[in-house]
């Protein structure tokens, strides 16, 4: 059960800030938060290296202990050292190319290459070629030879971001390429043979995918042998200060900022917020934090407007958006606001439904190809 926001205690790179704290942080001297510091960097690392050496997973890139992040770490130490297919599957941010990593470099492939492609960046007239590679001359601008990731994976493993985005003329070719280890580059009539072990990822619903044909079912059943579910941030609360200690104790140790820690009001703040961007938005604000704060105890001053709306209860809608706008002096543009607030709406809903466009749309109660112009209008694409 998560903590309730009253009970999140402020930290010093990992909860021991208010545990050593006189009643008036102004007594404390320079020296003493600084070595309180140090101390419980020192902790989270001992932490992280006996959860590792319980798990017996070597290379160990993963901070949390709620429950749900400990099935997800067994469950890496039950197949890693296997070559059967792993389809991981969490919203965006969440992590899956860390469970990836992590897959791969505990297994006996690890000395071999690890190859990551994301499937929704790469343009779909492009990602045959980009996977398969192609012969000088294939298509036009095809100036001279390539070697696909398939290739390039031989007896490592393939990383398949962003999986549910690919075309479904392209999904039987993969789908041959998993069951018969073999393929041929585009333009070339001679097959070659890769073994590699097949790792994959989306933030879309799959079986929903199937049942509305736009995924193959024998595809999806032959990536789902060993599925792996992320859970989103706002589920597992109680790993948001640890998190949070890592992000700033690696910051402090690799860009020299003096964060001595984060107080008890700004943290019930951080953990009431839903991190719809999950852990790389924490991220992302822990730099920001840093780099703006620089040295001390971050306040609830130093936090962003949205983290401040978010975790004090403003009205919000459904979606879980904050309605709050504030009103500058100087004024500001109407529209560019509106558009920005409706942009976070439509990210909302297209995240919450793991960007399946018809459940988004429906949320939105707006018509799917409104939608979908909208998106493509405006650049909205997965993080």
């Amino acid at each position: 059960m998560s903590k309730s926001k009253q009970d999140c205690p402020g930290v010093s790179l990992h909860g021991d800030l208010e545990a050593s704290m006189p009643a008036s942080s102004s007594e404390w001297s320079v020296t003493a938060m600084a070595e309180a510091s140090r101390e419980a960097a020192t902790q989270l690392s001992r932490q992280q290296e006996m959860l590792q050496s319980a798990l017996g997973i070597s290379n160990f890139p993963f901070v949390g202990n709620s429950p749900a992040m400990q099935k997800v770490f067994d469950l890496i130490r039950r197949v890693a050292d296997t070559d059967s297919t792993v389809l991981i599957l969490g919203e965006s941010g969440t992590g899956k190319e860390l469970v990836a990593k992590a897959l791969h470099f505990n297994s006996t492939r690890s000395a071999k290459a690890f190859v990551p492609v994301n499937c929704g960046a790469i343009p779909s007239e492009l990602l045959e070629s980009e996977l398969f590679g192609h012969v000088k001359g294939a298509y036009t601008g095809a100036h001279t030879a390539r070697v696909g990731r398939f290739t390039l994976a031989h007896q490592g493993s393939l990383f398949l971001d962003e999986i549910g985005t690919m075309p479904a003329a392209l999904q039987v070719k993969i789908l041959r390429a998993l069951q018969e280890k073999e393929f041929e580059p585009v333009g070339s009539a001679k097959t070659q043979k890769s073994d590699c072990r097949v790792i994959a990822a989306t933030n879309n619903d799959l079986e929903q995918e199937v049942l509305e044909g736009r995924f193959r079912e024998d595809l999806f059943y032959r990536l789902n042998v060993i599925p792996i579910h992320l859970p989103p941030l706002r589920d597992r609360r109680d790993d948001i200060p640890l998190l949070i200690s890592h992000f700033i104790s690696r910051l402090n140790e690799k860009q020299g900022f003096k964060i001595l820690g984060v107080s008890k009001e700004a943290m019930n703040i951080m953990t009431g917020y839903p991190w719809p961007g999950n852990v790389r938005e924490i991220e992302n604000i822990c730099q920001r934090l840093c780099i703006l704060k620089a040295e001390g105890v971050i306040e609830p001053g130093d936090l962003p407007t949205r983290l401040m709306q978010g975790g004090s209860g403003l009205q919000r809608t459904k979606l879980g958006l904050s309605m709050g706008v504030e009103l500058p002096e100087e004024g500001l543009c109407f529209d560019s606001v509106v558009q920005e607030f409706e942009n976070r709406l439509i990210m909302t809903a297209l995240e919450r439904t793991r960007w399946n466009k018809n459940k988004a749309a429906q949320l939105l109660q707006m018509n799917r190809t409104t939608l979908v112009e909208k998106i493509k209008k405006r650049g909205l694409q997965s993080t």
